[in-house]
């Protein structure tokens, strides 16, 4: 996930290739992937050690197309134990991300497991599940293996998907690959739904465990998303990510705009 080096003013300028596109532009979870790399890289311009980031911020003012993507982040607070950072994403002079990242140190503490993987087979006992090219091209750069026989579009009675995931290069699981997933399965509400529509994310927060504090994990991730709730065209859904080896990685939360049709214009 790692982007040009930052330099001493914590900026650093990538392009974002179709094959990231979901609807009409990059996928709101690789840009904040991004997003995450830029504060890490211009923590480590400025010769700060390599923290664990415990909670990523991301606010999506504008789609993301192919020019070029400027990102700036700067340092809130530098503690013996908690680093805080921001970031600005701007493309053709108008800002598309404003987000916030916390960093901190490992330390000791007692443990508790609120959230157990849920019960399901393994990956390879799951079909594959191909995603429409049309309004997902990311999906073709990761396997998806749904765990239950809910299915997006499937006009189901409750608004979850449950499935195993992994790159299509198998690549470990770091923060930045967990950010990804977190916003990779369809909307919840596609569960329910027979026809696609948009539903486009506003704010995305990813709030990460210990789990990753040693190191990656292995590529599979069992990802779970489900609306919490949806009104008046707005949509809270949750998402929680856990290893192949039942650790839960991290818990997201989205709240998402419903649209009329396939345009898929951002919140602006």
């Amino acid at each position: 996930m790692s982007i040009a080096p930052a330099g001493a003013a914590g900026g650093s300028t990538v392009h974002v290739d179709r094959s990231w596109w979901s609807w009409n532009g990059a996928q709101g979870g690789y840009v904040a992937a991004l997003a995450l790399t830029a504060m890490r890289d211009e923590r480590a311009a400025r010769g700060q050690g390599e923290l664990p980031v415990r909670a990523l911020s991301a606010h999506f003012l504008a789609p993301v197309d192919e020019r070029p993507l400027h990102f700036s982040a700067f340092a809130l607070r530098e503690g013996r134990r908690t680093s805080m950072s921001s970031v600005t994403a701007v493309q053709g002079g108008v800002p598309a991300l404003t987000g916030s990242a916390v960093f901190g140190r490992t330390g000791h503490g007692p443990v508790y497991d609120g959230i157990p993987a849920p019960d399901v087979p393994r990956p390879d006992a799951c079909p594959v599940l191909a995603l429409p090219s049309s309004l997902a091209a990311f999906a073709a750069r990761l396997e998806i293996r749904p765990a239950t026989g809910a299915r997006p579009l499937g006009g189901g009675e409750q608004a979850e998907l449950l499935a195993w995931m992994r790159f299509a290069d198998h690549r470990p699981l770091d923060a930045e690959t967990t950010v990804v997933l977190a916003d990779a399965l369809p909307p919840a509400l596609f569960a329910l739904w027979t026809e696609a529509r948009p539903v486009p994310t506003a704010e995305l927060t990813v709030h990460f465990t210990d789990a990753l504090d040693a190191g990656p994990a292995d590529s599979w991730a069992l990802v779970r998303i489900r609306t919490e709730h949806a009104g008046g065209g707005w949509v809270v859904d949750d998402s929680t990510i856990w290893s192949g080896d039942g650790r839960l990685l991290a818990l997201a939360r989205q709240a998402r705009i419903i649209r009329d049709g396939l345009s898929a214009e951002h919140p602006q």
